[in-house]
């Protein structure tokens, strides 16, 4: 047996561990992935996945989420979440995420109680131990389980096991809330939100595929993955075009490119919450 063979056999023994799940289901790569394989492993009627619906969550995630749900046979839900309206979040501090999670957690083990569903899960992978994730704290306190995570699996595995299960999510970029573009200490709010994901959107209808739109008040940051960095200069102005139409003055290009991580960049490591810590 190869060493992702174990890890797939892991997976499958976790999910039977736990029984019935609620998935926190985002429509990004792992939690589509983990729906899609509990589903199979534990049947329809013990797994429910859960997107929480909010100004945070690009609409074209929610859209993914549904579409994929309906495809596969996964039971799904949408549920409203109010982290904006909690000002610990809206003020956007480095443990921002704590805040979020710890209302998206709330209100997804509420519905697994009226469910009766056992266990809630989500769709941390091994490769994020060791990023700066306050969010984990949150799932801690309200018991969250991570099968992909436990079962040592990495992106890039997740990512062959969903090509093979026709999963159209396997290649797909990673996508982080809206907030996660904005610096911190600059006020989260619905409208810079709503700047960000039109920005995003434009550049997308372009035909870029890894990139993030920095939210700098007046000025737009733009990050495009170093493969593609070389077809803005040929799009310059549709570019800038797309993202001063978000309602930015000024449109700046990061020749760093994308990177994962950028808004973390210049915090003291005692700042940083890494994965498995706790509060």
């Amino acid at each position: 047996m190869t060493a992702s063979q174990g890890k797939r056999e892991r997976l499958h023994e976790i999910l039977h561990e736990c029984g019935s799940v609620l998935v926190g289901y985002s429509g990004g790569v792992d939690s589509v992935f983990l729906a899609r394989v509990a589903t199979d492993v534990l049947g329809r009627h013990r797994v429910l996945a859960v997107t929480g619906k909010s100004a945070s969550v690009p609409s074209w995630m929610e859209d993914t989420a549904r579409e994929v749900a309906a495809r596969f046979g996964i039971p799904w839900l949408e549920v409203p979440t109010d982290e904006l309206s909690d000002p610990r979040y809206a003020a956007n501090p480095v443990d921002r995420c704590y805040f979020c999670k710890t209302e998206l957690w709330a209100r997804l083990a509420e519905v697994a109680r009226g469910r009766g569903l056992r266990v809630v899960v989500d769709g941390s992978n091994a490769d994020d131990v060791g990023d700066h994730r306050p969010g984990v704290v949150a799932a801690a306190e309200h018991g969250i389980r991570s099968p992909l995570l436990e079962a040592g699996l990495t992106k890039d595995e997740i990512r062959a096991w969903s090509r093979e299960l026709e999963l159209p999510t396997w290649d797909q970029p990673a996508a982080p809330c809206l907030a996660s573009r904005l610096p911190y200490g600059l006020a989260v709010t619905p409208e810079r939100l709503r700047q960000v994901e039109r920005a995003e959107a434009g550049l997308r209808a372009l035909g870029f595929r890894d990139f993030r739109v920095r939210h700098h008040g007046a000025v737009a940051r733009v990050e495009v993955a170093a493969e593609e960095l070389g077809r803005v200069a040929p799009l310059r102005a549709e570019v800038a075009g797309a993202v001063r139409g978000a309602g930015f003055a000024r449109v700046l290009l990061d020749l760093q490119g994308y990177r994962r991580g950028a808004l973390n960049e210049g915090l003291a490591p005692s700042r940083l919450v890494q994965l498995g810590a706790r509060r």
